[in-house]
């Protein structure tokens, strides 16, 4: 038994454990820091550290890098629509958590990741856009699912109206890299949903 060739084995292996975590977490902080667009596969690689082969083998394109961040937001909660999965809490508690940006210590306000990473790739087609204009679509989805566990009347519409708002705020914030505009926008959600519940019968 070559036990030389084994622990060199093992080393190698070692060293790779991780590399796909690694790039994912390198590229969450620069796209957080920097964006999408300015963020390049060699700095992501020179982040993670991992080589530019290992990137590569993961990730064959920046877009496949991309679709597998925005992927990885959308597990984690660390989004908008976050909130409204959250059973812990009450229903118009979540619709209220939606006007709360997610922010880091190191990062200025990016609003919305998926509007971000859909306006970076602005081609309806590609993987990026379409998986973008997917979680926008399931976060109507989920606001309708909350409405309508408040009792509220013409739910589709209440969620479409309050995703707009909560896209709009997010949106906003990012311009202005104001973590707490969504207040305004949060006043008004109150607002159509007051109107909503007054006409419950």
């Amino acid at each position: 038994m070559n036990t030389t060739a084994n622990a060199k084995d093992t080393g190698a292996q070692r060293r790779g454990r991780g590399g796909r975590e690694r790039i994912l977490a390198a590229a969450t902080r620069l796209f957080a820091v920097q964006g999408i667009g300015a963020t390049g596969m060699e700095q992501v690689a020179d982040e993670a550290p991992v080589s530019k082969r290992t990137l590569y083998a993961h990730f064959r394109t920046k877009n496949d890098l991309v679709v597998a961040h925005l992927r990885g937001l959308a597990a984690s909660g660390a989004t908008l629509e976050g909130v409204l999965t959250r059973e812990d809490i009450p229903p118009r508690e979540r619709i209220r958590g939606l006007f709360d940006q997610p922010v880091t210590d190191a990062a200025p306000v990016r609003g919305c990741p998926f509007i971000d990473a859909a306006a970076e790739f602005p081609d309806p087609e590609s993987a990026v856009h379409a998986y973008a204009r997917e979680q926008k679509l399931r976060m109507v989805e989920l606001i309708d699912a909350v409405v309508r566990e408040l009792g509220c009347r013409e739910p589709r519409d209440l969620a479409e109206q309050l995703a707009t708002l909560a896209d709009g705020a997010a949106s906003r914030a990012m311009v202005l890299d104001d973590a707490d505009y969504g207040r305004y926008a949060r006043a008004a959600a109150e607002v159509l949903v007051d109107q909503a519940l007054a006409g419950k019968r």
